[in-house]
């Protein structure tokens, strides 16, 4: 069996070789001696990634099998990463990384536009390549992000962009990715008129649930007329396109999503929130992703049932109810995980610069019994495969692109730091304006 398969493996690499000689020139890395975790099959260590074109051409573990370097380009560069762990980088949904950039400086904001129905806003647009958070969160680990647009119920459409690239175009990876809708607050206020801060806005139990009311209409009204004008589109003569039919832009920016052709991402944290949305969801047979869902826990099975995904950015908030127990949102993962949820780690939306912080929001949940390799999956493959990129990120696999890095630890565990990092096979700085400040105090001229 060991020599048929070496057989195979030569004979492949005599095909690769072949193969890499006919395409243009370009530097082939090889990164040998690390831990390879490929996320999506099993670890090799030490393992072997050879790199073409930006892309991983295969995958090698070491231990069972020799590659023979002869048939490699003879540019080939060898990158020793002897002690190290390399990982697939990992992705970050819905966060607002690249359009805010300081809470306090309206200037700095692009995050939100007017209007409570603008699905036609596209949040990649937006985006400060030259922010200085950007590099932050690359320095982690993290190779791509979700930017989400806010501001009203349908917010608009986002887009998976790369952090590494001078303009947004050039990091814009996938468009649109999902369009965001914020769902109406369910609860309602029991505070007696007296009691309430301010008399003049006091609403009855009756007012607040017709208000209540209202808003939900209007949202099914809005995606209710979205679908006749996509029909209406369909319905115009063919032989001379849409030629004589009316553009509407926002009902244009509906079309994917009444095609079922990206997703609707609801942000929801309540669990009334969450009940109705995936009601509605249901109903009218909308593919969801769930973003937030801090009492997603609560409904677990609904949302399994319901093949519903949760984008789960809630690991680190405190408990809402006073019955709820210390580490209710710590243990949430595994109870959703555990009913047969699939469960994507976020950092949420106002945390910008946190986004660096991607690993340990899994790793606090590893710490209360979710599995760690599920863990590495929820920022790295799941989130590839809800922004329909998985066949190109997620994973080390051959045909994927060569976005890594490599780390001198468990990526889960705080005090490992990333020493390189690779997108799309080109080596990335580093440097942010925290190793910059650290390089420029440390070296302060001392005291005599």
């Amino acid at each position: 069996m060991r020599s048929a398969k070496c057989v195979g493996l030569v004979a492949t690499l005599a095909g690769l070789g072949l193969l890499l000689a006919m395409t243009a020139p370009a530097e082939t890395l090889l990164l040998k001696g690390a831990t390879v975790h490929t996320v999506s099959g099993a670890n090799f260590s030490p393992g072997e990634v050879l790199i073409q074109n930006g892309k991983v051409i295969q995958v090698f573990d070491v231990s069972k099998q020799t590659l023979t370097r002869r048939l490699l380009p003879t540019d080939t560069v060898e990158v020793d990463l002897k002690g190290l762990h390399l990982y697939p980088g990992m992705i970050a949904l819905n966060t607002d990384l690249g359009l805010v950039e300081i809470d306090a400086v309206r200037a700095t904001r692009d995050d939100r536009e007017v209007g409570d129905y603008t699905p036609d806003v596209e949040s990649w647009i937006a985006v400060n390549p030259d922010s200085e958070m950007l590099p932050v969160a690359r320095a982690n680990g993290v190779s791509h992000f979700e930017p989400v647009p806010q501001g009203g119920v349908v917010a608009g459409q986002s887009g998976l962009i790369a952090l590494d690239g001078w303009t947004t175009e050039q990091m814009t990876v996938r468009k649109p990715v999902a369009l965001h809708v914020f769902w109406p607050a369910m609860n309602l206020d029991t505070t007696p008129k007296e009691r309430a801060k301010d008399p003049k806005k006091w609403k009855s139990l009756e007012d607040q649930a017709k208000e209540r009311a209202e808003k939900l209409k209007a949202l099914d009204d809005f995606f209710a007329e979205a679908r006749a004008y996509a029909k209406a589109r369909d319905a115009a003569p063919q032989d001379r396109g849409t030629s004589d039919f009316s553009k509407n832009p926002p009902w244009e920016a509906m079309l994917p999503i009444v095609r079922s052709q990206i997703p609707i991402a609801i942000h929801a944290d309540e669990v009334r929130q969450i009940q109705a949305a995936v009601k509605w969801a249901g109903t009218n047979h909308y593919n969801i992703i769930l973003a937030g869902g801090r009492d997603a826990w609560k409904v677990a099975a609904l949302l399994a049932t319901n093949n519903v995904p949760v984008i789960y950015d809630n690991v680190f908030t405190q408990p809402a109810r006073d019955s709820d127990a210390y580490d209710v949102h710590f243990t949430a993962p595994e109870v959703l995980r555990k009913a047969g949820v699939k469960v994507t780690f976020g950092t949420g939306l106002g945390s910008q610069s946190l986004v660096k912080n991607l690993p340990y929001e899994a790793a606090q949940a590893v710490a209360f019994g979710f599995p760690a390799d599920e863990a590495l999956k929820g920022i790295t493959l799941y989130p590839a495969q809800l922004a329909g990129v998985a066949d190109r990120l997620g994973s080390i696999e051959a045909g994927k692109e060569a976005t890594l890095f490599a780390a001198d630890g468990d990526i889960l565990d705080i005090r490992s730091n990333v020493k390189r990092m690779w997108i799309a096979g080109k080596e990335v700085s580093l440097e942010s304006r925290h190793t910059r400040l650290y390089e420029k105090y440390k070296n302060r001229p001392k005291a005599k």
